[in-house]
């Protein structure tokens, strides 16, 4: 069950950003798009997304984690198969924005989801798994870029578009075995249901009655005082110093997850590479699978080491790696020229920062935004922190070629090293240890204001908050 669960919840956004890459080039080609035309056509899937994040902390309040995950997929499949068979940018603009109303729902959801059903010892791991199938779809988004752009430029980028229908199917089936958030069932008051499920995702019975009592407790809490969705949202707008913390430290690493240009380097790579000066669609698209290559080693790398390492570790060795990696990359489009060294660079470059952001602000950002919330406002905070992320990705990829006109890309890349070394000082100043600790004691943790110490607060401390409960 929980292979299924791990390999299938990221299906929804798998294929995009890396297919899109590509698919650009050709679409332009076919449809004579405009350079303002191709920007609104690759960012307006993440603002439009924040519709989808909006609305998906409330439906999953409403209908259940699971079945919002089922919704997310019907839209997104929707879109991309309106895209696929689009005759005019108008249509393909369509699609694209079905496409990013899926994504919403989909890039909020998943975490919460799997956060919630995870084991204590596992959750870092489980909840960072999407990003390993996020990014092998944009190696194989890229891949499928270099093999079918052989074919005729009115079929080959609705080929590219066209391979993200498939993970609908597999999708269909997953439902069929993958179980409801224990936590949702317990605020259902299904609490048999939600015992039945916590079995089968703890090996241990005492583990399992332990799990199923913090909920219960932590549930009790949320519906004392019969939160309501405006209640909900009262105290996410007016918040408890606790609450304000847990805001700033989710919102903020999700901002600082896009603002630092993760979605320009992946959706523009082949920009980038023509500015450094690869020549020709063939090589600029085969460059860009050594970039998806890179990406997918590494999230393998992260997974592995977010419950031993640590959430806040690997997000230092993510952020300075990064900063040093764009930085880098802006001074040898600067001072190379088209030479090969300067290629060479620039290729190292990118795959040096798409390495570092998937060793730690990749998955870790999704791990923190996903555990660090109270159960009552769980769904809509992370909903709030989703929305950050896909207006921070939709600003810099609607404005990114703009920029790169004014500023030349390697001014545009030196912007992006500054933004990332204040993620640097984010993570020190705002972002507290949770590995080995459970939901409900984070959240004990944050209320003994742990949670801008900088360190690792003890798990015994959290565990007598949570006894005095």
């Amino acid at each position: 069950m929980s292979g299924w669960l791990r390999r299938l919840i990221p299906m929804l956004k798998v294929h995009d950003a890396g297919v899109m890459s590509g698919a650009i080039l050709f679409i332009q080609q076919d449809l004579n798009i405009s350079e303002v035309q191709q920007e609104v056509l690759v960012g307006i899937l993440s603002i439009i997304s924040l519709l989808g994040s909006l609305a998906g902390g409330k439906t999953s309040d409403a209908i259940g984690r699971k079945w919002t995950i089922a919704l997310a997929a019907i839209v997104f499949q929707t879109g991309a198969a309106v895209m696929t068979l689009a005759p005019s940018f108008a249509v393909l603009m369509t699609g694209r924005l079905l496409a990013g109303i899926g994504i919403g729902f989909g890039v909020m959801i998943a975490p919460v989801y799997i956060a919630e059903i995870s084991p204590t010892a596992a959750r870092g791991f489980l909840t960072s798994f999407p990003e390993i199938f996020t990014n092998l779809g944009i190696l194989l988004g890229y891949v499928s870029n270099y093999s079918f752009s052989g074919l005729p430029v009115h079929i080959n980028w609705r080929v590219m578009l066209g391979v993200g229908i498939l993970p609908s199917v597999f999708m269909g089936f997953a439902l069929f075995v993958i179980p409801e958030s224990p936590r949702w069932l317990v605020m259902q008051n299904r609490v048999e249901e939600a015992r039945l499920v916590l079995s089968k995702t703890n090996e241990n019975e005492s583990e399992v009655e332990e799990r199923l009592a913090e909920i219960q407790m932590a549930a009790v809490r949320a519906n004392a005082d019969k939160y309501e969705a405006k209640a909900v949202w009262h105290e996410i707008l007016h918040p408890s110093p606790s609450v304000r913390q847990m805001l700033i430290t989710g919102c903020g690493i999700q901002f600082f997850q896009q603002i630092t240009g993760i979605d320009a380097t992946v959706y523009y790579s082949p920009t980038i590479f023509k500015d450094a000066g690869i020549k020709g669609d063939t090589q600029l698209l085969a460059a860009t699978v050594a970039v998806g290559f890179t990406k997918t080693l590494f999230i393998l790398v992260a997974i592995f080491l977010i419950d031993k390492v640590g959430r806040r570790r690997l997000l230092f060795i993510s952020t300075v790696g990064m900063t040093i990696s764009l930085l880098v990359l802006s001074l040898s489009l600067f001072f190379m020229g088209d030479g090969k060294l300067g290629i060479v660079l620039a290729i190292l470059s990118v795959c040096g920062n798409v390495a570092f952001f998937s060793i730690g602000l990749g998955p870790v950002c999704w791990v923190v935004s996903s555990e660090i919330f109270p159960l009552r406002l769980r769904a809509q905070a992370s909903a709030l922190g989703a929305v950050g992320s896909r207006v921070s990705s939709g600003a810099v990829t609607m404005s990114f070629l703009s920029v790169c006109h004014a500023i030349t890309v390697g001014g545009t890349f030196f912007i992006f090293s500054v933004i990332s070394a204040l993620s640097v000082l984010f993570v020190h100043t705002c972002i507290p240890e949770t590995k080995g600790k459970s939901l409900e004691q984070i959240e004990m943790l944050f209320q003994n204001g742990g949670e801008c110490q900088g360190g690792e607060v003890e798990l015994e401390d959290a565990e007598r908050l949570v006894q005095k409960e």
